[in-house]
């Protein structure tokens, strides 16, 4: 099955040669994990370098403030508690929102994909993959991609579309996209591809690429899946409040 879908990741090549290694921040649910990562790494370490491990939720915010790391990997479970790591991921992504973390579960459950990436994961993955695929993951994921497999992002795409009409605003409610945007929103949300939106709202593939380019300048985002854990953190918001 492939673990990268096509329209939002591209191929993973290694850093170009001098390239400075990517720097890992490992978080693990024990000190002999965090060595045998570390292990693990060390035969590729003209990609990346672990600058640090961790084994509990408050020793990696301490370590994000004092040291530079380009990725984060935690695990779901940590030392001080089951799925303490989801926990530090809302932290940081509230005190160091720049960071890119991928979560690492012992298994999957999908109960736990959609809050993991609304609470601002980039990437998640499972223990039971190849560490070669982790470490592609890891690479797509420093580039500024999001690695999800095909069932976990029609997952987040059926929690929008369960979601209620999608109303993106600011802080103080004003909405942030025309009519229009919202309207081209809501068809993503329902997993409508492009030639169906075109048909739908009558408009030509480029309008449709240049209303999306406005929508992810707007929004800070960069691809459909990122608009849609947008307007899904949106829709939660407002529920709370």
């Amino acid at each position: 099955m492939a673990y990268m879908s096509p329209q939002m990741i591209a191929t993973v090549a290694p850093p170009e040669a001098g390239h400075m290694p990517v720097r890992l921040l490992v978080a693990d649910e024990s000190a002999m994990g965090c060595e045998l990562l570390q292990t693990a790494f060390k035969r590729f370490s003209g990609q990346f370098e672990v600058a640090a491990c961790e084994i509990t939720s408050s020793g990696i915010v301490r370590c994000l403030a004092k040291s530079r790391v380009d990725v984060t990997l935690i695990s779901a479970d940590l030392a001080d508690g089951p799925l303490m790591g989801l926990k530090a991921l809302r932290e940081l992504h509230l005190s160091h929102p720049m960071v890119r973390v991928v979560i690492l579960f012992n298994s999957l459950r999908d109960d736990l994909v959609v809050p993991a990436f609304c609470a601002g994961a980039k990437g998640v993955f499972c223990r039971a993959e190849p560490f070669d695929r982790l470490r592609k993951c890891l690479l797509a994921v420093y580039k500024g991609q999001v690695w999800a497999n095909s069932r976990q992002l029609q997952m987040i795409l059926e929690a929008l579309t369960n979601a209620a009409p999608t109303r993106i605003v600011n802080a103080r409610g004003l909405s942030l996209l025309t009519n229009r945007e919202t309207q081209l929103v809501q068809l993503i949300a329902e997993g409508m591809p492009t030639s169906e939106i075109t048909s739908r709202l009558g408009i030509s593939e480029h309008t449709v690429s240049n209303y999306l380019f406005r929508i992810y300048n707007k929004l800070g985002v960069s691809n459909r899946l990122e608009l849609a854990l947008y307007a899904i953190k949106q829709r939660d918001s407002r529920l709370k409040a």
